[in-house]
């Protein structure tokens, strides 16, 4: 089809801008990443009254990040590219956390107040930093239609699949009942959405990662051979449809929905907090996308690369169908009523995080309530039709969008190198 060679060349040409940006902010910022001293420095910061603090806005990123994508997008890359798709995305994720550095850095310089809080991400910086309204317009429309349209209803979808898959319960009133819940949680605002996701992100966290290393440890003497797989699968040609390349690929498209490395993502979660060191906010996003991709991703390629999923045969997978098979392989019935209980609390804190991103771009575009307030009905209605849509193409279309949200955000931070690295040329 034409729309998927398009995708293919948007792709191509997003990964070789992101890798090249990654490895010359690696050499020039000597390697941030591996300072692990400096990356947990920072986590210790208190909330004030009016505003976000770094640990709110981290865990609110982290909600954002901890979801479909965790869940539901590492076993369709797995069913699809194989298991050296895992290694893809370790290697992306410590490569492409250093754009994460960049964007926090710079999203900490040029963030606005807004009331009682901040606003940020790249649209703001484009806008104050590289002077191009017109790029950052285009950014703020691709990231409101990525968000809204595109974040928003494959949580749904997600969600709304699992259940199916267990209950005899209709998909429309499953996602009309999300849709209505989340709805009131929007109007509420970010204020209420950080408090939300503070509760909820690390009690849900805790459970997935416990449950994932009781199986692991069930598994052990399995372990060595899955690492094996997936690094043997990384280089050969074993995988569905396109070998290595189709690995390589999908591995690291997958690895970046999940972290959002180079997305932007990150930065517009910390533009809300009140953090004014850019150097501190930046090591804060390494450890966003360290603990996504070395934890939740890690915990659920083994939960599925320990069971036989070469065995089952899906079509117009949403990914979450096949994690649910491994957890009732493991766990039996407990097993799905955990992930149950556990999706829906990730995807549901990412419905009403992401809403917040679309809503922050769309402020930089006008700063009419009017259209604030449409942009909430337009959101409820989004997760409404995510839970009745075919999985595959909101999938399709999240991936076009998010490629080219980063080709926007990794070229406006290479231009604006000289703010984060003040004499790029020297050595």
């Amino acid at each position: 089809m034409l729309y998927e060679q398009i995708n293919k060349i948007i792709w191509a040409i997003a990964i070789a801008m992101i890798f090249t940006s990654s490895i010359y902010f690696s050499l020039k910022l000597k390697f941030p990443q591996i300072k692990i001293n400096k990356i947990f420095k920072y986590l210790k910061e208190q909330t004030t009254n009016q505003t976000m603090s770094i640990k709110d806005t981290l865990i609110m990123s982290l909600a954002s990040k901890i979801g479909a994508g965790s869940l539901a997008g590492i076993a369709f890359a797995i069913y699809y590219g194989g298991p050296g798709t895992i290694f893809w995305m370790w290697v992306s994720a410590f490569i492409c956390s250093i754009i994460c550095y960049c964007e926090n850095y710079l999203t900490t310089k040029y963030k606005e107040k807004d009331n009682d809080i901040y606003k940020g991400g790249p649209a703001y910086y484009i806008k104050k930093g590289l002077k191009s309204p017109i790029l950052a317009t285009t950014y703020s429309i691709l990231a409101i239609m990525t968000y809204i349209f595109g974040f928003l209803a494959i949580q749904n979808n997600t969600i709304t699949t699992l259940i199916t898959n267990n209950f005899n319960i209709k998909p429309i009133i499953i996602s009309l009942f999300i849709a209505l819940l989340a709805g009131y949680i929007i109007i509420k605002g970010i204020k209420s959405t950080s408090k939300i996701c503070n509760k909820l992100v690390p009690i849900m966290t805790s459970i997935y990662l416990i449950v994932g290393l009781i199986i692991t440890i069930t598994n052990i003497n399995k372990i060595p051979q899955i690492l094996l797989l997936i690094l043997k699968q990384a280089f050969t040609n074993q995988a569905i449809k396109g070998g290595i390349f189709y690995t390589f690929i999908i591995g690291v498209q997958k690895g970046i929905f999940a972290t959002e490395a180079a997305v932007g993502t990150s930065a517009i979660a910390s533009g809300a907090n009140c953090n004014k060191d850019p150097i501190k906010q930046g090591y804060i996003g390494i450890v966003e996308t360290y603990f996504i991709s070395f934890l939740i991703i890690t915990t659920t390629a083994f939960i599925v690369l320990l069971f036989p999923y070469q065995n089952i045969n899906l079509t117009n997978i949403n990914g979450i169908e096949l994690t649910n098979l491994a957890m009732s392989y493991h766990l039996g019935k407990f097993g799905n009523i955990m992930l149950l209980l556990v999706l829906s609390l990730f995807a549901f804190s990412t419905i009403i995080t992401v809403y917040y991103y679309g809503e922050s771009n769309l402020k930089l575009l006008t700063k009419n309530k009017k259209a604030i307030t449409l942009l909430k009905i337009i959101a409820i209605f989004s997760i409404l039709g995510g839970g009745i849509t075919k999985s595959s193409n909101v999938w399709n279309t999240i991936d076009t969008l998010l490629a080219l949200l980063s080709i926007i955000n990794v070229y406006s931070i290479y231009i604006l190198r000289k703010e984060i690295i003040p004499n790029p040329n020297k050595k």
